[in-house]
């Protein structure tokens, strides 16, 4: 067997043996050489982590230093703040201003005043001195204490008398000046104990046509007429109603709406109320046929 092999056999196994021996060597190199590689990588992505959290925490740290710095103070890297607006005042309504305050009876100084108010500055020296009334001029004032007809039989007491004298068309006796249509309806069913057999009338614009209204002043005898200063003024422009006979004014003064406006506290109603003043009925009062009164 020996010859059958040849005499190298030993070389070859020798050599077989050399190479499997360097292979397993080679291969035992390629894994050790792995491990090492892995290792060389698992620091990096060590390195990325701790760097991600380092990061995370400045950032942290930032937004907790922004939310810390008080207002006004700059921050590094950002802009100066800018100053605030200052916010407007809100002016004080009407309504502000009375529901801190208990309301006041109206009086006739109250009137003039509003009177010289109004015109100071359409009128001149000499003119606003006409528009004192003097206090003649005036019936008492409601102190809140009376209803409409309490009020008039007070200042009005020979009603019964004037009402029967009372004959002419397209006049009143007694004219009541209120804000509104639902507050003219209101007085008038007040006026049931004071009126009598008087006969009163609606003057105001809403659901009424003027031309209805001028027919019934004409038609029949009216002694008292209650309504807005919008429409009593347009009624005394076109004719319908006329001021011979009219001997008592009341201003429905201390009555207040939804929101504590007198009448005179609302615009619109100021204007027109300002022109009836002015349409004759200050006139009349100066020749002391016309009395006013602040309900």
């Amino acid at each position: 067997m020996g010859d059958d092999l040849g005499d190298e056999w030993w070389k070859q196994e020798g050599g077989s043996g050399i190479s499997h021996a360097s292979e397993e060597k080679e291969g035992g190199a390629e894994q050790e050489t792995q491990p090492a590689e892995i290792t060389q990588k698992k620091p990096e992505k060590r390195k990325r982590a701790t760097e991600k959290t380092v990061k995370a925490k400045k950032n942290k740290n930032n937004e907790q230093r922004e939310s810390v710095t008080p207002q006004g103070k700059e921050t590094e890297g950002e802009q100066p703040a800018q100053p605030k607006k200052k916010r407007k005042k809100k002016k004080k309504t009407i309504t502000d201003v009375l529901a801190t305050s208990e309301p006041k009876p109206g009086c006739a100084a109250d009137l003039q005043d509003l009177l010289l108010r109004y015109f100071s500055d359409k009128r001149s020296v000499i003119e606003l001195e006409e528009l004192k009334l003097q206090g003649s001029s005036f019936l008492s004032s409601n102190d809140l204490t009376h209803s409409l007809s309490s009020y008039l039989k007070q200042v009005c007491p020979k009603w019964a008398k004037i009402q029967k004298q009372h004959t002419e068309k397209s006049s009143v006796v007694v004219l009541i000046v209120c804000s509104s249509a639902l507050r003219t309806i209101e007085l008038i069913k007040q006026l049931t104990s004071f009126k009598g057999e008087a006969k009163a009338a609606k003057l105001f614009a809403k659901h009424i046509k003027i031309e209805e209204q001028a027919k019934l002043l004409q038609k029949g005898v009216t002694h008292i007429g209650v309504g807005t200063p919008g429409r009593i003024s347009a009624l005394i422009e076109k004719e319908a109603l006329n001021l011979q006979a009219l001997r008592y004014l009341v201003l429905d003064w201390n009555w207040r709406d939804q929101k504590l406006r007198r009448m005179v506290d609302i615009p619109e109603i100021k204007l027109d109320f300002m022109k009836l003043l002015d349409g004759g009925i200050l006139a009349a009062c100066k020749e002391d046929k016309v009395k006013i009164g602040l309900f």
